[in-house]
């Protein structure tokens, strides 16, 4: 007996365990340290627009390495940019819910309704316990709420983003230095009217090109305006809230576009000319000035050298044509510069399906850990050596368009940039480097809108009339159909439309807002 057991412990021993009595992780993943504990990887269902027919698939290269490197097991609802809008509503009235929704209009009625009935986490509170989010432009912040509260992180974009493109060797023909007042940014478009900026000898030029007045953030009337110190939209005047056009400096701006006008110094044709051939006459050396979004410079200037190389006339290498300035000086000496939203759309994470707090959290964490720079650089270019090399410090995407768009093209509209897009770029022209120092600069100046916030009943309502009524008197007086008497005319006609009652609305919206 006592040899049959020292037997049976021999084969005990020299023997191998079957495969159903591993325990997983136990043979092909490393042991954990005695004491740490090992978290299970987050579920995560992330709904997303997509611009192309070819998508990056669950488990591809680029998802799998973001899964591993943030815990998580991903799966992406990709939904098309041109019938996002009608999904996202459907998707919302179903109840079922992904655990990240990108929202595209944080303002959009079908959004706010559900946000105010509780059924998206608030994540304002939280923000603070994050590296990344807590960083939050709080102005971005405030634009993408709702009255005051934060219902998603918004997709930051650059804030300030508007100011001056204009011909810099034009600017150079005529003698002139790069504008740094409102006196100054006359004397530039007077200077290519009448000075032959092109050196053609011939009277064929003017200074600035304007297009349909719109009355939108991007509308040059509205970058300029706030130069002569006229609110954005709304603001302030004994405590409250006033529309932009009920301020004297209003008015200011407008006799100073009807001078360019008078003067010939911007095309007769700007209230009926079409956006999308605003750039047109600065390419083909008509005119000389754009005021609209910075980054406008860069594109002209590169269709320019275009059309220039076909002629044989390159410039040397690193100069350009094309040259920017952010905003220029009131006759007070400050600079005031118009402010986009600063975000295009945001996530959100509904309540249906992230129904604990800890894991709320975690998936806050997830957002936050996007934006460290090797996670900006991995969905924005995907995987070094597979589909980008470096060249220095600069990213060189290969040419294979079918797989880029297979598995990098699109991750990044899950990127909220928060504090900023930290990631590896692609080589960058002078004027480009340009543009962002004159976007960051511009930060400093920018006059926000108090009343971003604010959902209003009715201007939902009669907001389209109440605009109208305004640009349309603004064209007209700026083209001399009406005078200084028929614009007052046109605001109590705004007043008694509707506008009195807005006035009212909004007051109460920033009263109940008030700490």
């Amino acid at each position: 007996m006592l040899l049959a057991m020292v037997l049976l412990l021999v084969a005990g021993c020299g023997g191998s365990a079957p495969a159903a009595t591993e325990t997983p992780g136990s043979a092909n993943e490393p042991t954990p340290n005695e004491g740490e504990q090992t978290e299970e990887p987050l579920n995560l269902t992330i709904m997303l627009p997509i611009f192309k027919t070819n998508y990056p698939k669950d488990g591809s290269p680029v998802v799998a390495e973001l899964e591993q490197r943030t815990n998580t097991r991903i799966h992406l609802e990709w939904v098309p940019n041109a019938s996002y809008t009608d999904k996202f509503n459907i998707t919302l009235a179903s109840g079922k819910l992904p655990t990240i929704m990108y929202v595209p209009d944080a303002k959009a009625s079908s959004f706010v309704s559900a946000a105010k009935s509780g059924a998206f986490w608030e994540v304002g509170p939280y923000l603070k316990d994050y590296p990344n989010l807590s960083q939050a432009n709080e102005v971005i912040l405030r634009n993408s709420s709702i009255e005051g509260k934060n219902y998603g992180i918004y997709r930051g974009r650059v804030l300030g983003r508007n100011g001056v493109v204009f011909r810099k060797d034009w600017l150079e023909n005529v003698g002139l230095e790069p504008p740094q007042t409102i006196d100054d940014f006359y004397n530039v478009l007077k200077a290519f009217k009448e000075q032959d900026p092109d050196g053609n000898g011939k009277d064929d030029t003017y200074g600035m090109v304007l297009v349909k007045w719109t009355g939108q953030w991007a509308s040059g009337f509205d970058i300029m305006k706030l130069w002569f110190g006229v609110p954005n939209k709304w603001g302030l005047q004994d405590g409250k809230l006033m529309p932009e056009h009920e301020f004297p400096e209003y008015v200011e701006a407008l006799q100073f576009m009807k001078k360019l006008y008078d003067e010939k110094l911007i095309n007769a044709d700007f209230a009926v000319m079409d956006s999308a051939k605003w750039n047109d006459p600065v390419v083909n050396g008509t005119a000389g000035v754009i005021v609209d979004v910075v980054d406008t410079a860069a594109r002209i200037d590169d269709r320019i050298k275009a059309a220039a190389a076909q002629a044989g006339k390159e410039l040397p290498e690193g100069e350009h044509y094309m040259d920017v300035v952010g905003a220029v000086a009131g006759s007070d000496g400050q600079l005031r510069t118009l402010p986009t939203s600063g975000f295009a759309g945001m996530l959100a994470i509904p309540k249906s399906t992230v129904k604990s707090e800890e894991e709320f959290k975690r998936v806050l964490a997830f957002l936050d850990q996007l934006n460290e720079p090797e996670l900006q650089t991995l969905l924005g270019f995907g995987l070094e050596g597979t589909h980008y090399t470096l060249e220095g410090e600069h990213v060189v995407p290969v040419k294979d368009t079918v797989l880029l768009e297979s598995e990098v093209e699109g991750l990044n509209q899950m990127l909220t940039f928060i504090p900023m897009d930290q990631g590896r770029k692609v080589k960058q022209t002078p004027l480009r480097i340009k543009q962002e120092e004159v976007q960051k600069a511009n930060e400093e100046f920018i006059v926000s809108n108090p009343a971003e916030p604010f959902i209003s009943t009715v201007y939902t309502q009669k907001g389209a009339q109440l605009d109208n009524i305004i640009n349309d008197a603004r064209i007209k007086y700026i083209v001399g159909q009406i005078d200084e008497a028929g614009l007052q005319s046109a605001f109590q006609v705004w007043r008694n439309t509707g506008g009195s009652e807005l006035i009212e609305e909004m007051n109460e919206l920033y009263s109940q807002a008030a700490p």
